[in-house]
C-alpha cells in the first residue's frame, strides 16, 4: 500500500520562458522586436577583422554561441561567442508610428547617447562607437546605436571574451551640466553678468543647455533653407519641445543655468514661499539677496507666475534657469522632508 503521507511531486508542465534580447534601458516606445528564434539579418565582426553578413537563426547565451547562416544558404553554423568580436542586428528597432499630426518619438539622445570604447582582450584595435544606454551581463555587453536621426536603434552585442574593460563618455546633457552654476556666489556673479552678456546664437544656447547634441544641430543646419528659424526647425522635427525652445530663448538672452543637483538651496528662502505656491508656480526658491528673491524656473517667460510670487513676498523676483526634470525632482524631495515644516501652507 502506498505511503499517503509523502506529498506527490508537483509537475511543472507550463512553457519555459524564452530568452529575449534586452530592451533599451530608457523610456522609448518602439515597434516589437522579433522573437529570438526568428531569423534576423546580422553582421559579425571576427577577431581577425573579417566581416560576415548573414542571418542569426538563434541566439543562445546559455551556451555562449549563436546559430548563423550566411547569404541565405542552407548551411547552418554554430558560432561560439569567443569567435565573435562584435555582433550587430542590422534591421533596426523603429519608433512606433505617431498619431496623426504628432512627431515621431525620438531616442533621448542628449541624456542617453554617449561614446563607448572597449579595450580588446587580444590584439587589435579597441572597439568604439556610440550607444544610447547599455546592458551588461555575464555573457557580454548589449549596446544600442541610434541611427536615422535618433528615430531607430541597431542592437549590438559584444561578448565578454572580446574585451577586458569598458569606458563610456558623458552624454550631451552631462557635458553641458559641467558649466552650469553650482554656488550662490557664482549665481550672483552670473546674474550681474547677464546685463552685459552678448546674446548667444540659438544653436549655442541649445548646446549649452544640453537640449541637443552637436550631431542633431549639424543635421538640421545642413537642411536649413529660407527664413525659417533654426529653433522652429528643431521643434518641428521633434528634436526639442516648445518648452525647450522657450528655455533656450531665455538662456540666449543671458539667463544663468543652475545645476539643482549641486546647488545649496538656502532654507531661509524656502521658508518664505509656501509649498503649494512653489508647486503651483513650479519654482524652487534658491536664495535671498537683499530685497531680491532668486528662484529657479525652466521657463522664466511665464510672467503671471512671477507676479504671483511678487504679490506674495513683496520682493523683486529674479528668475534663473534650471532643467525641468531637476525642478520636479527638487520640489518632490523638498516637500517630503522638513524644508517647509515651519511655513504656513494654508
Amino acid at each position: 500500500m502506498a505511503d499517503l503521507s509523502v506529498p506527490f511531486p508537483i509537475l511543472m508542465d507550463g512553457p519555459v520562458e524564452q530568452w529575449q534580447w534586452p530592451k533599451p534601458p530608457f523610456a522609448w516606445q518602439h515597434a516589437p522586436a522579433p522573437d529570438n528564434d526568428v531569423p534576423q539579418p546580422c553582421r559579425i565582426e571576427a577577431p581577425s577583422g573579417a566581416v560576415l553578413e548573414g542571418e542569426m537563426l538563434a541566439f543562445e547565451p546559455h551556451n555562449a554561441c549563436l546559430k548563423f547562416r550566411q547569404d541565405r544558404s542552407k548551411f547552418e553554423h554554430t558560432v561560439p561567442f569567443k569567435r565573435i568580436h562584435r555582433l550587430t542586428l542590422t534591421v533596426p528597432l523603429k519608433s512606433v508610428e505617431p498619431r496623426a499630426g504628432a512627431s515621431i518619438e525620438r531616442i533621448p539622445a542628449t541624456t542617453e547617447q554617449r561614446e563607448y570604447r572597449l579595450q580588446p582582450a587580444g590584439d587589435g584595435e579597441a572597439l568604439s562607437g556610440h550607444t544610447a544606454g547599455y546592458v551588461e551581463t555575464a555573457n557580454g555587453l548589449y549596446l544600442f546605436t541610434p541611427i536615422n536621426q535618433e528615430n531607430s536603434i541597431q542592437r549590438v552585442f559584444v561578448p565578454r571574451s572580446a574585451y577586458t574593460h569598458s569606458e563610456f563618455g558623458p552624454s550631451a546633457k552631462e557635458v553641458a551640466a559641467e558649466h552650469w552654476v553650482t554656488t550662490p556666489s557664482g549665481l550672483l556673479d552670473a546674474i550681474e553678468l547677464q546685463r552685459r552678456k552678448p546674446m548667444l546664437p540659438i544653436g549655442q544656447s541649445l548646446l549649452s543647455l544640453g537640449l541637443v547634441t552637436q550631431a542633431q544641430l549639424d543635421h538640421v543646419l545642413a537642411e536649413q533653407s529660407g527664413d525659417k528659424p533654426l529653433g522652429e526647425m528643431l521643434a518641428a522635427a521633434g528634436v526639442i519641445s516648445r518648452t525647450d525652445l522657450q528655455t533656450a530663448i531665455a538662456h540666449k538672452m543671458g539667463y544663468p543655468m543652475v545645476d539643482l543637483t549641486r546647488f545649496p538651496i538656502d532654507p531661509v528662502a524656502l521658508r518664505k514661499v509656501p509649498l503649494h505656491t512653489a508647486l503651483e508656480c513650479r519654482v524652487v526658491p534658491l536664495l535671498i539677496d537683499g530685497q531680491r528673491m532668486i528662484v529657479a524656473m525652466n521657463e522664466p517667460s511665464r510672467a503671471t507666475k512671477l507676479s504671483t510670487l511678487h504679490s506674495l513676498l513683496q520682493m523683486t523676483i529674479v528668475p534663473v534657469l534650471a532643467a525641468e526634470k531637476q525642478i520636479l525632482i527638487a520640489l518632490g524631495n523638498l516637500s517630503q522632508n522638513d524644508a517647509w515644516s515651519h511655513v504656513n501652507d494654508k
